[in-house]
This record gives structure tokens, sequence and C-alpha cells, in this order.
């Protein structure tokens, strides 16, 4: 009994400190502009690769840009579009899911061929084959994720659905006279919501470290844009005389990763939610 309510602390704790922290985080990310005490994009080579100071917080990189104003603003791309790859990802996994586990027959079966599809070609490799066809840049990167996601929402959705869909209330309401589209608003919707929006807290640190690989590369955010990944990849031909400039950014990466996976993993545990 003890050792139970223990279990339950530790996981409350866990779960209200990362909330904390990506609450935290949110708030640099739309306060970045009045928190940054520089210009991020801002080229002065005098002051380049300089050590922290008061004026430059986490010293300067390479062209003397600031360092801790990237790192701010690096917050609102990293953040912002992976937000904006979850939202964009569930919503289509969402139609897409409860059309196919509710209607079945012919539609369920060809939607589902298509996941088939979409799945049987590792994700990241589908990204790097799509940038290379439509070219390098953010907007093709987070597209790239997206269609690559919304396949994963739209499985375990439909599964759900499938689920749903035989219980005493669902055929309940079909009797009563009501419509598809009432049942799935009112029955099936908010019941498969919860779940996924569970689920969702882990693919958000995919989404992060996915956009930071390809930016990296050299396929997502462009110079002169701070992102976290980009600022990785400009920092390693300094990584033996100025190493902070790729730790300062790989160290965020890790925090904000990290963060999303012990919410995600804390709060399946806390409702019952399997990753299956």
């Amino acid at each position: 009994m003890i050792a139970k309510f223990c279990d339950v602390f530790k996981n409350q704790i866990v779960i209200v400190l990362c909330s904390f922290i990506i609450v935290v985080l949110f708030l640099i990310t739309i306060l970045a502009p009045w928190l940054a005490p520089n210009d991020p994009v801002l080229v002065n080579v005098a002051h380049k690769l300089q050590s922290p100071s008061l004026n430059y917080p986490l010293g300067t990189d390479h062209l003397g840009r600031c360092t801790f104003s990237r790192i701010l603003f690096g917050a609102r791309i990293s953040l912002g579009f992976a937000m904006i790859i979850f939202i964009s990802a569930l919503s289509i996994g969402l139609i897409i899911g409860m059309i196919a586990g509710y209607k079945g027959g012919w539609i369920d079966q060809l939607l589902m061929r298509i996941c088939d599809g979409l799945m049987a070609i590792p994700s990241l490799l589908f990204v790097l084959g799509f940038v290379g066809i439509w070219g390098a840049g953010l907007k093709q990167v987070v597209l790239g994720l997206i269609l690559v996601q919304w396949v994963y929402y739209a499985r375990i959705i439909r599964g759900m659905v499938l689920s749903l869909k035989e219980q005493n209330y669902i055929t309940a309401a079909k009797i009563s006279g009501s419509s598809t589209w009432t049942i799935m608003k009112k029955h099936i919707f908010p019941n498969v919501i919860p779940p996924i929006a569970v689920l969702g807290t882990l693919e958000m640190g995919w989404a992060i470290m996915n956009l930071s690989s390809m930016s990296f590369l050299g396929l997502g955010v462009q110079p002169p844009a701070p992102e976290w990944g980009a600022m990785i990849s400009e920092g390693k031909s300094y990584i033996r005389t100025n190493p902070t400039l790729m730790m300062y950014p790989g160290i965020m990466i890790v925090l904000v990763v990290a963060t999303f996976n012990l919410l995600g993993e804390s709060l399946s545990e806390r409702f019952g939610v399997s990753r299956r």
C-alpha cells in the first residue's frame, strides 16, 4: 500500500515538474523578443567567439551573434513548428481514423492500405526524399513530417473507434435515430481525444528531434534564422576551440525532448493509456 502510494506520488511530481518546465519554455517562446538582450541575426565580426559577459550572457558565435538570443529565438522555431506538426498530423489522422473505423468495408481497407504503404517507408527516409524532390526549407520539412506522422494517429484512432462503436451506448444512439455525424461528434470524438492527447506529448519530442536533425543536415531552417539543430551544425567547425557553440543548443534539445518524453510516459501511466 505504501509502495503504491509512493509510486503515485512520484508520478504526480514528475507530471507537475515536466508541465511546469514546458509552460516556462512556451512562455520563453512568446516573450523571446523582450527577453533576448541582442538581435539574434545581427552579425558583428568584431565580437566573434567572445566569452560570456553582461552584454552576451552565453558569449557569441563565429559571426559575433549573441548565442543566448539565438537560443531563445530558436525555441520559437523548434517548439512552435513541432506544435504545428502535432496539431496538423492529429487533425488529419483524426478524420481519416474516425472515417475508416466507423464506416469499415472498402473505405477502411483503402485508407488502411494507404497507411500501410506510407508506414513501410522509414520516416526519416521519407522526409529526406520529400525534401529532395521539393527542395530544402523549413516548410518542406514540416510538410514532410506531417505526411509521415498522420498515419500513426490514423491507425491508433481507427483501433479506438472500432472498439467504441461496439459499445452499448453507440447501439442505443443508432436505435434512437441519431445520425452518423451526431454519433461521431457526441459519443466517439470525446472518448478518442484524451488518450491521443496524452500520446501526443511523446510525439512532440519526436518532432523536435526530426526538425533539428533536418536543420543540422542543412535541409530545414536556413541561415541566418536561429534554430537549435542549425546552431549545432554551425558550431561543429569550432568543436575543439569553442565547444559551447554546440553544447548550448544540444543541451536545450536534450532538455525539451526528455521533458516531453517523461511527461508522456507519466501521463500514460496515470491515465492507463498504452502507447501500442
